[in-house]
């Protein structure tokens, strides 16, 4: 039976409060940190500030942030399962990681300029004419960047299970470029899972806003598996269905 989740109009007075103070924080960090990007920039390309940005971020929001595994330093192409928009925050803030993400965010143009910031790939999943050229995109992102990550499953699940992987989305890796490791990734909200999830016909600002009016913090765990090897990485299709089965195996745990 689907869990009702409370929309932002039943939050009350204090969660108001906190929403207010949150976005206040995050607006004062985004304008720290966007000069100091912009400077960056003309001196290097690998630039650390979207990391510092989505890292506080992720601790103004409430999360209570804990790392386990061992996650690759270089080269890494994350497989993560997605169950709300703190996850990106979240894994960015740890890894430096950029996404792929599906062309949509890019007609909302304060939500397009933010992912352009931390070089996000859109793709245009339903586009077959453009496969090639989003595989060309995401190589050169693996190539220039510590860590790219994708969310598989192509939505947002109830954090307490896994969706199928669409194995369409790895369509980049094969075959596996040079010095590349693909790691799958696991976000754990443990018992309050649901509490987070952005499932159903909830709208994506109503998730937003009703995590930020949380009192309580959103305990996460960002969960590095070992990388896949041998067979593992015989092609996608492989690649999606060791994946999902050593997820899997991470999330009953």
């Amino acid at each position: 039976m689907p869990v009702a989740l409370p929309r932002p109009r039943q939050v009350s007075v204090l969660g108001w409060l906190r929403i207010s103070l949150r976005i206040l924080g995050m607006a004062a960090l985004l304008l720290v940190c966007v000069p100091l990007y912009y400077g960056w920039n003309l001196f290097t390309r690998h630039n650390p500030w979207p990391r510092a940005f989505l890292g506080g971020v992720t601790w103004l929001a409430g999360v209570r942030l804990r790392v386990e595994g061992e996650k690759v330093h270089r080269g890494a192409f994350l497989l993560a399962n997605h169950v709300s928009w703190i996850d990106i925050p979240a894994i960015a803030g740890v890894t430096g990681s950029a996404f792929v993400a599906h062309d949509g965010l890019a007609m909302v143009p304060l939500l397009k300029w933010l992912c352009e910031l931390n070089d996000t790939v859109f793709v245009a999943r339903h586009d077959r004419k453009s496969v090639a050229a989003q595989v060309r995109a995401v190589r050169t992102a693996l190539s220039e960047n510590g860590a790219l990550t994708v969310f598989p499953e192509g939505t947002t699940s109830d954090g307490t299970g896994l969706l199928p992987l669409k194995s369409s989305l790895l369509s980049a890796l094969e075959p596996l470029p040079d010095g590349i490791a693909v790691q799958p990734v696991v976000l754990d909200y443990g018992p309050e899972a649901g509490g987070v999830a952005w499932v159903g016909d909830e709208p994506g600002l109503d998730n937003f806003l009703r995590i930020l009016a949380r009192r309580r913090p959103v305990d996460l765990t960002l969960r590095f598996l070992p990388v896949l090897a041998g067979e593992q990485l015989a092609g996608r299709k492989a690649m999606a269905a060791a994946a999902r089965e050593a997820m899997l195996a991470a999330l009953v745990r």
